[in-house]
């Protein structure tokens, strides 16, 4: 079929004028020029690129606010609907949320293990990764942070006080059972915070932030139902996480990653009882520092 047509394409095409004529050509190959001239990128999409880029770049460096609209436009002298893509961008990163009205302005998001788990979580969930594998990922590395903070030269020092008082806190709060379970994930936390290599500190908080988001649906009802935690399994959680502190503090690291590597294979084992099968799943907000026990 051959025909000739003017293609009306709206504003939001890609900068080549509201009217595209087409003279000849079969159905299929015009609907593809069609096509092609539409995703060109437009000059405002790559401006909007560019400021999104020294936003980011500003977020990243340590910025808790980014300018209003208005100032925006006159820093880089751009146009509104530029400010406002390069905003959309950013949000759509999860770097800011826009705040609309009269106030202005973007409430700045830095990235952090619970962000990177959210993301983690959604590659996990759209491949249907089970949580079992999840689980047996964070048995391998988890137990690494345990020897590489047992070999800091300042471990007596830096580490082994704040765990000590991690230990001591979960102590007193057995028979709480929703109290004593934040205190035992905290240890976790911690040991994963005190590892030296800030890559694998990232990597792997972001594993434990993602695991924890799938124990709190079931280990919170349990606990308020006062099933879990029984009081030997929390006496026994602190003993473990004693002796795991006493080897951290000999430098043994090997023996940190062998207790940790089995304490972790435990605790985990409730969960994986009822959903190992289960398809992992993002959940936002899966880490928080407020409210710690020590």
């Amino acid at each position: 079929m051959r025909f000739h047509q003017r293609a009306q394409l709206g504003a939001q095409g890609s900068g080549v004028g509201p009217h595209v004529e087409v003279h000849s050509g079969d159905a299929t190959t015009i609907l593809i020029r069609i096509a092609s001239i539409c995703f060109v990128p437009t000059p405002q999409r790559r401006i909007a690129e560019t400021v999104a880029a020294d936003l980011r770049n500003r977020i990243l460096a340590g910025a808790d606010r980014l300018p209003t609209q208005d100032q925006l436009v006159a820093e880089f002298g751009v146009s509104y609907p530029s400010v406002r893509e390069a905003l959309r961008i950013l949000e759509t990163e999860g770097l800011v949320t826009v705040r609309r009205g009269s106030v202005g302005g973007a409430q700045v998001h830095r990235p952090d293990e619970s962000s990177a788990a959210y993301h983690l979580g959604l590659a996990l969930q759209g491949a249907s990764v089970p949580i079992g594998d999840l689980a047996a990922g964070l048995q391998v590395l988890e137990p690494l942070c345990a020897a590489e903070v047992a070999r800091r030269s300042d471990r007596l020092k830096v580490v082994v006080p704040v765990l000590t008082r991690n230990v001591d806190a979960s102590a007193d709060v057995v028979g709480d059972g929703a109290a004593f379970t934040r205190c035992a994930r905290e240890f976790h936390d911690l040991m994963v915070e005190f590892t030296p290599n800030a890559t694998i500190r990232h990597v792997v908080g972001s594993l434990v932030a993602l695991w924890s988001a799938q124990e709190e649906k079931w280990a919170d009802a349990l606990v308020r139902r006062g099933e879990y935690p029984t009081a030997a399994e929390a006496r026994s959680a602190v003993r473990t996480h004693g002796r795991l502190v006493d080897e951290i503090a000999a430098g043994r690291a090997e023996e940190a990653e062998r207790i940790a590597r089995r304490h972790l294979a435990a605790t985990q084992e409730l969960l994986l009882e009822r959903f190992t099968d289960d398809v992992v799943h993002a959940v936002r907000g899966t880490k928080s520092h407020a409210g710690r026990c020590c």
